[in-house]
């Protein structure tokens, strides 16, 4: 899971987009990985454009590929990714789903978004389709949405990671046990701040699901075992982790308590439903709305499918 050796920088060549590039770098550079820079076009791209003579763009039909040529070689000597391994891929069709087969063929750990966009790749910067792309990524997804509170520094022809806290937002579902493992391993690689939080929502008739008495003794009872989970956590990973036990709309006291500890990352786990009506799988509407009002990057990190809104606790780590 974690360190990230291969990662996937979608991008429609816009200044928006490369506000991901920075963050593709640095962990690229800190972990001696390499970036994928990756670009979807309505048409085929030659896979050897970099490589083609100026006379193969005379043709008024192929002188959009001069253009994504000139693009392409621009943004792969961005100082960014000075002395950092990278290619060049290429893809027809639809952003989320080339995106999701880019990061299986090129065996991806790591994809960076933005979820603003203004050109070709635009939809996949904004609204329902980079939720379709972080739901339908068999990887994680780091989603960036600037001006937010940043933790790559570059300075000097140098990038570095600045990952002083990491939130990790934990429902103890097997959907949210990837996250909060590569927030620890995250943790203790790089000697970060590490503190955990489970929201008690509003949900009285998921309670009454879990524990039969209902009411304030489910509550109550519910308080009582969360208290409990979150000891266990702290006391697993060790003196630098902080649990944190809230009440309210679960994104909302996530948003809140990033805040709060200046946290440089929110991790959290993209637990995905099916439609009742079949289609494209869709994030929970909690997961969309922390991305969107978060102070900083978010991290997600794909776990099992689910088709019910309702918690199945674990007590250790699901197989992957």
């Amino acid at each position: 899971m974690y360190p990230f050796r291969n990662i996937l920088f979608p991008t429609d060549f816009s200044q928006n987009s490369r506000a991901a590039l920075k963050y593709a770098a640095a962990f690229a550079r800190n972990d001696d990985g390499r970036v994928v820079v990756f670009n979807v076009q309505a048409s085929k791209v030659p896979a050897n454009l970099l490589n083609l003579p100026e006379d193969a763009f005379e043709q008024q039909t192929t002188q959009w590929l001069s253009q994504v040529r000139s693009e392409t070689r621009t943004l792969l000597s961005d100082p960014l990714l000075e002395n950092v391994e990278v290619e060049a891929a290429f893809a027809v069709g639809e952003p989320s789903t080339e995106i999701g087969r880019a990061s299986i063929d090129h065996e991806i750990d790591l994809v960076t978004v933005v979820t603003r966009g203004r050109k070709r790749l635009s939809r996949a910067f904004g609204g329902s389709i980079a939720e379709e792309i972080i739901a339908e990524s068999p990887c994680a997804v780091l989603a960036i949405r600037p001006p937010q509170r940043d933790f790559v520094e570059h300075r000097e022809g140098q990038t570095h990671l600045r990952l002083k806290r990491i939130l990790v937002a934990t429902n103890f579902r097997p959907s949210s046990v990837a996250a909060t493992l590569l927030a620890t391993h995250m943790s203790n690689h790089m000697g970060s701040e590490l503190h955990a939080v489970y929201v008690i929502g509003d949900y009285f008739e998921q309670i009454s699901a879990m524990f039969p008495e209902g009411g304030l003794a489910a509550l109550t009872r519910l308080r009582s075992y969360v208290e409990e989970r979150m000891a266990h956590l702290a006391r697993t990973d060790g003196s630098r982790a902080s649990t944190h036990v809230a009440e309210g709309r679960p994104y909302e006291e996530i948003v809140r308590l990033a805040a709060k500890t200046e946290a440089d990352l929110i991790v959290i786990g993209t637990a995905v439903h099916n439609s009742l009506f079949g289609g494209t799988p869709v994030l929970g509407s909690e997961i969309e709305r922390v991305i969107r009002n978060a102070p900083c990057p978010v991290l997600c990190v794909p776990a099992a499918r689910v088709v019910t809104p309702l918690p199945s606790f674990v007590t250790q780590a699901v197989p992957t």
